[in-house]
């Protein structure tokens, strides 16, 4: 098992320094982002760039020196490598070519899935070179629930009523769904691996809309057969679980997905995720977001609280949600300064 820090953390360790990094760490909030983001025709020309990718995850290393760097992609290149309609509109979020119907399912294809992820591959390649020796190098995916979100809205949603509606009426093909959708993201993730990721995060997103008994149906269950996929061919790599929003339902999430960390949103209280999750695996969180866009005092003092309660346990600091794009980036530099004066 690797001995760099984060992967000790993740995988059960209480380790001082308490290892970080932050979701959507490299990003708009960066001017030297958004200086290589203008070389690019549009998000997803971007994301498949390698030359442009490798160095948007090196950015905030160079700033921060975080524990992990995480591959610059999206969770909506699935969908793209699976033959629906993907692009992205400045200002706007992604747009897909809503599924519909059984017939838009079955119209999915896993012919060309790897080809088309090709670009996403030979980004982890050249990072493996280009990280520094204590890094590690995280993969990523979203979860087939929060995927599926997005390929039958059309988009993002507020109320998620066609999907929603899939689930309660259109079962049978919101399952069929799922189940490609768990399958090639398992082996998406594999490849990551087998191209140097040492840790998987799975986003789930929208796993809180749900409730309890289509939370087991549509987030625990998929998240389940991928953790029992990726663990049977690479039983050494740290999965992390993201559930964004799930609630109390984080303890059964954990539970029955066997996860060996789970990712924690900011509304999660501290002392309840210490005494009920970190005994069954390492925590990772979760400061507000907002908090660090604000900076200050307020900032430093939850900082340094997160760290007190969960820094008892196995545990990674993190955001609750990724940076927003407006946050200084000298208030990351800050946050960073804290975890490290925290030991």
């Amino acid at each position: 098992m690797s001995d760099k820090l984060i992967v000790r953390a993740l995988k059960g360790e209480r380790t001082r320094p308490v290892p970080f990094w932050l979701m959507r760490q490299a990003g708009r909030y960066l001017p030297e982002y958004r200086e290589i983001r203008a070389k690019s025709k549009g998000f997803l020309d971007f994301c498949f760039s390698p030359g442009l990718t490798v160095e948007a995850t090196l950015q905030p290393l160079r700033r921060y020196h975080m524990d992990a760097a995480i591959l610059f992609s999206d969770i909506l290149v699935v969908p793209y490598a699976l033959g629906q309609e993907v692009g992205f509109q400045e200002g706007e979020g992604p747009k897909l070519k809503a599924l519909t119907n059984s017939a838009g399912v079955a119209a999915l294809s896993i012919e060309e899935f790897h080809e088309r992820l090709e670009p996403a591959y030979e980004t982890l390649r050249q990072l493996v070179f280009a990280i520094p020796e204590t890094t590690a190098l995280i993969g990523f995916a979203g979860a087939p629930w929060t995927v599926a979100t997005y390929m039958i809205e059309g988009g993002s949603s507020k109320e998620f009523i066609k999907a929603k509606s899939w689930a309660y009426r259109n079962t049978a093909d919101l399952e069929r769904l799922i189940d490609l959708l768990t399958e090639v993201t398992a082996e998406y993730l594999l490849m990551q691996i087998a191209c140097g990721a040492e840790v998987i995060q799975l986003f789930d997103s929208w796993a809180g809309i749900l409730p309890e008994e289509e939370f087991r149906r549509w987030s625990i269950n998929p998240a389940r057969r991928i953790v029992e996929k990726l663990r049977s061919r690479c039983p050494n790599v740290p999965i992390i679980g993201f559930p964004k929003g799930a609630g109390a339902l984080y303890e059964t999430y954990v539970k029955e997905t066997g996860v060996d960390a789970v990712s924690l949103d900011s509304s999660v209280p501290l002392s309840w995720a210490a005494q009920t999750l970190q005994p069954h695996a390492a925590l990772q969180g979760n400061l507000d977001n907002v908090l660090l866009l604000a900076g200050g005092e307020a900032m430093e003092r939850e900082t340094r609280r997160i760290i007190d309660i969960l820094g008892k346990g196995a545990f990674v600091f993190n955001l609750g949600h990724g940076i927003l794009q407006h946050t200084p980036p000298e208030h990351v530099a800050r946050l960073a300064e804290i975890i490290k004066e925290a030991g």
